[in-house]
């Protein structure tokens, strides 16, 4: 659902980039709390995996494809500011080197596919945490659900801002149809990646998943016939809860899929190019400005294989996301205030 440049007039676009300018400065403040020693490398590893995934297009129906939009699944691991944070630097990265979403239209891109899709998500993942049994597997249905809802609430998120400032005149009715009813299928796609990288997150590391943090019933124990919690447990030692393995995991799978699989993901236009071709909403689209980059497409330039320039340009992604998403989210948790005697508490990558 990447926004090209033209399809949103400059005006609209300008209020766009306010919009995503102000969710950003609100998530780096957020984020300062949610961010700790251990999560802020881990809150790069996702931005990460998720430039990766977003490469893995899957068919939805004829001569349509959908990919990953990521805001649910980054909201869940690592917080909702944090989450915003995540998809703007995705997004950056893939504007600046592999021109994928046009370069005035990255508030646009920001706002829809990062603000709207944590929003949504994290908001109904939350009210489905408080009524369902606190349990893992409760959990990982609610970001299921969450991540279903939130990409359908993308796609009618661009037909309002089409609707104020699309640069053609077509129809909102048509276009509002078209996008909801085929990114409701592509939100099928995005609920199972999403529920099937929390669940095995929660199966290995639930104390990493911002989500998980309460889940699972209180111990009881029965005192003068009647039952209460159990005193919890202290958590144990920062340091003695390494993330090491689950760091270098996550970005061996994030390469592998950028570098390898991605080769036989969907050639299928996704969504919003799709109902953009079929409507006339690209009648005025213009050439990307970062047209000329040496990885522009998602190839290397002057590598003729295809397969080993898709896969080269893959982990030239997921690595530069990586280190730039590491370094954002370090620096925002060094100006955390420390609270407390355990601020100090230092621990391992």
């Amino acid at each position: 659902m990447h926004v090209p440049d033209g399809f949103i007039d400059a005006p609209v676009s300008a209020a766009a980039g306010v919009v995503a300018a102000g969710a950003v400065a609100v998530g780096l403040r957020g984020a300062r709390r949610e961010l700790d020693q251990r999560t802020a490398p881990l809150a790069g590893l996702v931005a990460a995996f998720i430039f990766a995934v977003q490469m893995l297009n899957f068919p939805v129906a004829a001569g349509t494809s959908g990919h990953l939009l990521g805001g649910a699944l980054a909201a869940i691991l690592v917080g909702p500011y944090t989450g915003v944070l995540c998809i703007a630097v995705v997004l950056l990265m893939q504007g600046i080197l592999f021109a994928d979403g046009g370069l005035t239209a990255l508030g646009v891109n920001i706002t829809v596919m990062g603000v709207v899709t944590v929003v949504v998500a994290y908001a109904l993942f939350r009210g489905l945490t408080r009524v369902l049994p606190r349990t893992r597997r409760s959990t990982t249905a609610a970001a299921f659900v969450a991540a279903l809802v939130s990409v359908p609430a993308a796609a009618l998120a661009f037909t309002l801002i089409y609707a104020i400032g699309g640069t053609t005149d077509v129809p909102i009715g048509k276009v509002l149809t078209a996008m909801v009813g085929v990114h409701v299928l592509i939100g099928i796609g995005e609920a199972a990646i999403t529920a099937l990288t929390v669940g095995a997150v929660i199966a290995v590391r639930p104390d990493l998943v911002h989500g998980a943090r309460g889940t699972g019933a209180p111990l009881k124990l029965r005192v003068d016939g009647e039952l209460v919690d159990a005193p919890a447990a202290a958590p144990a030692p920062v340091a003695a809860r390494s993330t090491r393995k689950v760091w270098a995991t996550g970005l061996a799978a994030a390469l592998v899929l950028a570098g390898f699989v991605s080769f036989y993901a969907s050639a299928n236009p996704d969504g919003l190019e799709k109902v953009a071709a079929d409507k006339g909403i690209d009648e005025k689209v213009q050439e990307h400005g970062a047209a000329d980059s040496p990885l522009a497409d998602y190839g290397v330039k002057d590598v003729t294989d295809a397969r080993l320039s898709g896969g080269l340009a893959g982990v030239i992604g997921v690595g530069v996301t990586v280190v730039v998403g590491t370094g954002v989210f370090w620096a925002v948790r060094s100006r955390r205030t420390p609270e407390g005697p355990d601020a100090r508490t230092t621990g391992s990558v």
